[in-house]
Order: structure tokens, then C-alpha cells, then sequence
């Protein structure tokens, strides 16, 4: 017999209330469980574990035909429309302000500390490297570095890649 994981009790809470709904919908209508459950093409049993929360036979299969014997298929248009969480991280995206991207080659010179510390073979000062390139030394020599000594426009070099290579995350 299979088992199924239990829902978290604010999922136990929604599955329940829907049930309710559901038998509310079915005797407003005057329909007997055994009728409902004829229209929608399941089982009396099936429609009793929906109408009173059971997580097994929530299936959106079930939920589909017995909204449909209601009348009240259309209702399923609404599920998920306000998309309240999207809106709100989609909106701060937009009005959050606009950072300069980075250049596409940042130049040796200009990050002083790293050159000492883990370009030290690279053949010149004006050697430049994609920040992808620039992101790696750093994290991988990060044990021969000390941030403290990171300072002015390499600070906010190594921030801003951080931020964008790195995704938010320097691994060391």
C-alpha cells in the first residue's frame, strides 16, 4: 500500500476548508453524495475523502471532474491568478535602481591587491581578464588573502562580482 507524505498543517487547513466548500456546494444544490460522485465519475468514497480534506484524494484530476458536476468549473480559472508574491519580486526588480554592468574586461591595474597576491604570473600589469576569469582568482586563492587589505575601487570590484558572478555568494 503506498504512503503518502503528510501535509504540513497549514496544507491539512486549506485541504479541509476546500472539503467543506465542496460539501456545501454539493447540498445547496440539493445533490446526494451518491449522485455527485456519479456526475464526476468517481467513487462516494473518493467524494467523502475530498469534501473532508484527506490529502489522497485531492488530486487535481478529482478536483477537476467534481467542480465540473457542480457546475463550478470555471472556478478553477482562479486558482493562482493573483500572483501577489511575483508582483511584489517582479516590482522591486523593476524599481530597484540600476547598477552600471560590469565591463567586459577588467584590467590588472586596477586591482591591485589581487595582482600581488594571485596574479603574480600573469605576464604584465595591463593584462586584462573577463570577470568570470577575475571572480576565480579570487576565490580560489582566497586562503593567501587578507580581505582587510582589499580596499577602494578593488573593494567594490570584488563586491559588484560577487554580487553578479558570484550570485551573491563567494565560495571561500
Amino acid at each position: 500500500m503506498p504512503t503518502y507524505a503528510q501535509p504540513l498543517d497549514d496544507d491539512a487547513q486549506l485541504l479541509a476548508e476546500l472539503g467543506m466548500r465542496l460539501r456545501l456546494a454539493r447540498k445547496r444544490r440539493g445533490m446526494s453524495a451518491e449522485k455527485l460522485a456519479e456526475l464526476a465519475g468517481i467513487t462516494r468514497v473518493t467524494l467523502h475523502r475530498l469534501e473532508v480534506g484527506e490529502p489522497a484524494a485531492a488530486s487535481l484530476g478529482t478536483l477537476t471532474r467534481v467542480l465540473g458536476a457542480l457546475g463550478m468549473a470555471s472556478d478553477l480559472t482562479l486558482l493562482a491568478r493573483d500572483d501577489r508574491v511575483g508582483h511584489g519580486l517582479r516590482d522591486a526588480r523593476l524599481l530597484a535602481p540600476k547598477r552600471p554592468p560590469l565591463p567586459r574586461l577588467i584590467a590588472l591595474k586596477d586591482l591591485p591587491y589581487l595582482r600581488t597576491v594571485a596574479a603574480w604570473h600573469l605576464p604584465d600589469e595591463d593584462t586584462k581578464l573577463t570577470p568570470e576569469e577575475v571572480f576565480g582568482l579570487y576565490e580560489r586563492n582566497w586562503r593567501h588573502i587578507e580581505p582587510e587589505k582589499i580596499v577602494g575601487k578593488e573593494a567594490a570590484v570584488l563586491k559588484k562580482l560577487t554580487n553578479t558572478v558570484g550570485k551573491g555568494v563567494l565560495l571561500v
